[in-house]
């Protein structure tokens, strides 16, 4: 009785030591998503204010080309 105790609890230490091992990758791949939908997340909003910027000025009947060589000048 005391043999098939002890091997139980082997077992079921290698697969809590297995669980860990997994939880940890996968709060490494939660951390990595995370930033990565950060950085998406910015660079929508980049490109969102860089469209309203051109929309503005295509409002305001100022061709992009035109706006761009008033800059450089």
């Amino acid at each position: 009785m005391k043999e098939q105790l002890e091997k139980r609890l082997a077992e079921l230490k290698a697969e809590f030591e297995s669980g860990q091992k997994v939880m940890a990758e996968l709060e490494g791949k939660q951390a990595n998503l995370r930033d990565t939908l950060l950085r998406i997340s910015g660079a929508i909003q980049i490109l969102e204010e860089e469209i309203a910027k051109v929309s503005e000025k295509e409002q305001n009947n100022t061709p992009e080309a035109e706006v761009n060589e008033v800059k450089i000048d």
